[in-house]
Parts: structure tokens; sequence; C-alpha cells
């Protein structure tokens, strides 16, 4: 049952932000203060559900070290979907036609914090961390990533592959900072840092939602396989062959600090159960 009382007072705050930031109608200033507000009542919300539910404190969202590492991880966000649009540009496939809008931008912000935060609780903080506990990290990660993937296929111009590279590229890249840390903070980054890189600055498709307006005026051509057509970047091939490498290197490092757990055996699962009942 702490699965779905957690992951219902999250899902609450998610819900009530991502109707609210709508209402504002592409109105920037109050859009980034809806996000941002959504972002940060998130957090103590997701705090107290576990204390509640779980009878411990959620280290997992330590509050020490939270601005090096959300920062950390937006700038690997930022640099890794950098990444991808360099080697489209190199190609030919991508093409900035102007400035964008700075207005644009700063509602954006707002967005992308509250996106972040909220499936980071939801998906990382709830979902696979209990999952992790019954069935080990690596069919945790399967079960948890591609279930994020799926959740894209009720996107606008959703693709079955995109909701593959959606699985690959976040379940697995961010599943894997949390596993290297075992916080929250630096996926939370990740997310914002990608998804803001994507939408605020290069003005692309974010996950087949539509085009965003952020900072530059661009456009893309050529195969979808390279640019991810209709979905946007994060079908292209070079998303995913981008994130498998960042993905190796944070389970890499999560194996070396000892991150990595084992499934339970059956009687390991039963006593659990019962020491939860008592």
């Amino acid at each position: 049952m702490r699965l779905v009382w957690q992951f219902l007072a999250v899902a609450a705050v998610a819900l009530i932000g991502s109707q609210a930031v709508a209402a504002a109608d592409g109105s920037p200033w109050p859009a980034l203060l809806l996000g941002l507000l959504t972002a940060v009542l998130a957090v103590p919300v997701y705090r107290w559900v576990v204390r509640r539910t779980e009878r411990r404190q959620p280290a997992e969202l330590a509050t020490s070290g939270v601005w090096g590492a959300t920062a950390r991880g937006a700038l690997i966000g930022a640099a890794v979907f950098g990444a991808v649009i360099a080697s489209l540009t190199f190609l030919g496939d991508f093409h900035i036609d102007g400035r964008g809008t700075v207005t644009g931008a700063i509602g954006l912000v707002g967005f992308m914090a509250a996106a972040a935060v909220t499936e980071e609780l939801l998906f990382r903080g709830i979902l696979f961390r209990i999952a992790e506990e019954r069935l080990g990290t690596w069919w945790a990660l399967t079960t948890t990533g591609s279930l994020f993937g799926l959740m894209h296929l009720t996107n606008e111009h959703a693709t079955a592959w995109g909701a593959l590279a959606i699985a690959i590229e976040a379940g697995g890249m961010l599943t894997a900072a949390y596993l290297a840390t075992r916080s929250l903070w630096l996926p939370i980054g990740l997310h914002f840092g990608w998804n803001f890189a994507e939408s605020g600055i290069f003005s692309t498709e974010v996950s087949g939602n539509g085009a965003t307006h952020g900072l530059l005026d661009s456009s893309t051509s050529g195969s979808a396989l390279v640019t991810g057509g209709d979905f946007g970047p994060e079908a292209s091939v070079y998303s995913v062959l981008f994130c498998i490498l960042v993905t190796a290197a944070f389970l890499h490092l999560a194996h070396r600090r000892g991150h990595l757990r084992p499934r339970r055996r059956r009687a390991e699962q039963t006593d659990a159960t019962d020491t939860l009942v008592r």
C-alpha cells in the first residue's frame, strides 16, 4: 500500500500543477511561477508521505549537496542533448533560422522544472526504488524504464520507436544517474537540463508534444531515423547512442560504489513482508 499512497500523493501535486500551468495559456511569467511552485511543493509532499508510510527520513532527497548535484545533472543533460544537436548540424539536418523568444524560454523553465521534479519523484523515487527492493536493480530498471517509455505513447506524434527510445534514454539514463548517487537530485537536474536544452534553447519537438519556442528559431530536415521526425530529436538514433553511453558510465560508477542490488529470494521477500505487516 505504501507504493499506492506515495504515488497518489505526488501524482496529485503533478496533476494540479500541470493543470495550473496549462491554464496560464502560454503566459510566460505565470507559467514560470506555477511550474516552479509545483516543483517546490512536490518535494515536501514526497518527504511527508515517505515518512508516514515507511517510518524513515528519505535520504534520497537529503538537503546536503542539493544545489551542486542538481546543477551537475543539469549541465550533463544539456551537454548530452547539445551533442545530439551538434551531430544533426554536422549532417546538415538541423538548421538555426534566427532568434527565438526569451519570454518563451522563461515559461519553459517553469514547465520543465515541474515535469523533471514530479516525474523523477514518481518514477525513480517511488516506482523504481520500491520495485528494486523486490526485483533487484536490473529487473526494476527494465520494468520501470519500459513503463516510462509506454507512458509517452499517449503523446500526439508518438510512435513505437519513440517510446522505445524514451525507455532507453530516460528510463535507462535517469535511473542510472540515481543508482550512481542513490540521490534523486542528480537525475532531477539531468532531466531538467535535457528537456530545457531541447525546448528552451533549441526549440525542437519534445516527445511528440509539438514544437516549442525557445531562444533559437530552428528546424530539422532529413531522415526521421536521424532527426526523430515529428516525435523530435529524442527519437533520433544519436540520442539513443549518446544516452546509452552516459547510462553505461553511470552504471559502471554504481557498480564500483556497490549500489547495485540483486533480486531477493522468495524467503527474503516473505520475511520482509512479515516485518512490514508487524
